[in-house]
């Protein structure tokens, strides 16, 4: 089992107010992702499925979303382009992480809307660049 540190680190310059919202129906997928993210400094909040991520993107207004692909009830597909269709969330930066590689998964990914599609497994070295990456780039 793995714990959640109670104490976070943080490296000079950065802070906790990015916040990152991942959405995964897997609960290890989302401690891991949680614990490298918080370790490189966001703040992290989770969804358990695509109907939750949707009602919490309205509650804590995420600086990005961190989406599944694969999930019971609504994809992650779904879920992208819900939100790419809602006019307070179409410019959120929404990156895809998904165990699905193929060409045809990426292509829909990106037609729907996602900002990255990235292909699970990753290392907690590039999913934060990843991150900052489309943080950095994001609509004021």
């Amino acid at each position: 089992m793995i714990k959640v540190p109670k104490y976070i680190i943080t490296f000079p310059g950065e802070n906790l107010t990015q916040s990152v919202l991942v959405v995964d129906d897997e609960p290890m997928a989302r401690t891991l992702l949680r614990l490298m993210l918080v370790r490189a400094g966001f703040n992290v909040s989770e969804a358990e499925d695509g109907y939750d991520a949707l009602e919490k993107v309205k509650k804590i207004r995420p600086d990005v979303i961190l989406l599944d692909v694969m999930m019971p009830g609504m994809d992650g597909f779904t879920v992208c382009e819900t939100l790419r269709n809602e006019e307070d969330t179409a410019s959120l930066p929404i990156i895809m992480l998904s165990a699905k590689s193929d060409l045809d998964s990426i292509n829909k990914g990106l037609r729907v809307g996602a900002t990255k599609y990235l292909t699970k497994p990753i290392s907690p070295e590039e999913l934060t660049r990843h991150v900052r990456e489309v943080l950095n780039n994001a609509p004021a």
